[in-house]
């Protein structure tokens, strides 16, 4: 395919994207960043004093991909949990703002919501400090959370199952939902944890990083040999449609049963990888549910992804930068 033929493409699906609907299912995240500046060591211990400057709040996990489908023009809902906690409220309020709805989110008054927090002193990250509870969900918040899941899912294109281990995606919500999105005809899509692989079975698309496929495939990739190893392990394991790896600089990875395929990055300069496998699983998300391939749909994800990892903090990408970057391609 020529450059000009594939800009097209990409063009005319960036086009339909405003008419997709995806519902984001998973572990909500504050990303917290603490920036100051360092001129003296503690005389308590050898650690470094930072006097903040300045904080920030960004939506993460789950909340991460419903912001870049939303800036990048899809309509999205996001279902999960976070605690009665001021983070919580915090990521309530952002969604507001932002115009996304937040009926899909549950309150669980005993549990913390999940904030990491990452300390700056002149650019150069210091420290990272998590705050969490992992336990799986009260009774009475996953009968709440599965009723909402009943009704939207019926009316989305697509789902996105974003699993960052926080305690939300147990195996019986998973499979259950895989189950009835295949009764509905929907694509669903995972950014998985390693240790829930078997969870995942028979879902659209599974988004590891090479360090997930690596531990879900129990091979070491360290070449492209290694990973095409691990990569046709997976796809034969999970039964899905796809596997795309998310390979940081390096690119992408397509597996499919009958053919592999590479897409290498575009980004002029990595700076922070922080969030692109949420703005990767969002972008593809949407390109499918406008009846892309998965090629063309990774392609896309690819020029977002290029575009994220060029920012600083969990970044998300824009339409408009979006199309920016394909018609200059």
């Amino acid at each position: 395919m020529t450059k000009n033929k594939e800009r097209m493409k990409l063009e005319s699906i960036l086009k339909g994207i405003p008419k997709v609907r995806i519902l984001v299912v998973g572990d909500i995240m504050l990303d917290r960043f603490i920036w100051g500046k360092v001129s003296r060591i503690s005389p308590e211990a050898p650690v470094p004093v930072v006097v903040v400057d300045h904080e920030d709040y960004l939506l993460g996990g789950a909340a991460n991909v419903v912001n870049n489908i939303h800036f990048i023009g899809g309509k999205v809902s996001l279902c999960g949990v976070v605690g009665d906690d001021e983070f919580g409220h915090k990521i309530v309020s952002v969604l507001k703002r932002i115009g996304i709805g937040t009926d899909g989110i549950f309150i669980e008054p005993e549990r913390q919501t999940t904030v990491k927090t990452r300390i700056f002193a002149h650019t150069q990250q210091v420290v990272r400090i998590d705050r969490e509870t992992t336990d799986h969900l009260k009774t009475g918040t996953l009968r709440n959370l599965s009723e909402f899941l009943k009704k939207k899912m019926e009316g989305v294109d697509g789902i996105i199952l974003s699993d960052y281990g926080k305690g939300l995606l147990t195996k019986e919500l998973v499979r259950g939902m895989i189950r009835r999105a295949q009764e509905l005809k929907k694509i669903v899509l995972v950014d998985p944890k390693p240790r829930n692989f078997s969870f995942y079975k028979e879902a659209t698309i599974v988004t590891p990083n090479t360090k997930e496929a690596s531990e879900g495939s129990g091979i070491p990739i360290s070449d492209e040999s290694s990973l095409k190893k691990a990569g046709r392990k997976l796809l034969k394991r999970l039964k899905c449609q796809a596997l795309v790896v998310t390979r940081g600089e390096e690119g992408m990875a397509i597996f499919e049963p009958h053919h592999e395929f590479f897409v290498h990055t575009v980004a002029k300069e990595v700076y922070d990888v922080t969030g692109a496998g949420d703005t990767v699983i969002g972008t593809i998300a949407l390109a499918l549910a406008t009846g892309a391939n998965v090629i063309d749909a990774v392609r896309l994800a690819n020029f977002a992804a290029g575009i994220v990892v060029e920012k600083k903090g969990t970044a998300t990408v824009h339409r408009e930068e979006l199309m920016k970057a394909i018609q200059e391609y």
